[in-house]
């Protein structure tokens, strides 16, 4: 069986839907937030390096500043 999900994780995911998410609806917005991440979990974890090289993983607090 998988590890059991962060339930801080999953109850911010249920509270921040994304519009399309919240228009099909939900009578279990924990649930479908646990499914999301478990499904962007899985495709973190699938992703494959290219030989001889890594994959950065950035987010957008990582970003410069443009020049002026």
């Amino acid at each position: 069986m998988p590890d059991e999900p962060d339930p801080k994780r999953v109850q911010r995911r249920a509270e921040s839907l994304l519009p399309e998410e919240r228009s099909v609806g939900s009578d279990d917005p924990e649930a479908q937030a646990e499914e999301i991440l478990a499904e962007s979990d899985a495709r973190m974890d699938g992703r494959a390096s290219p030989p001889g090289k890594s994959i950065e993983h950035r987010s957008s607090e990582d970003t410069v500043e443009p020049p002026d």
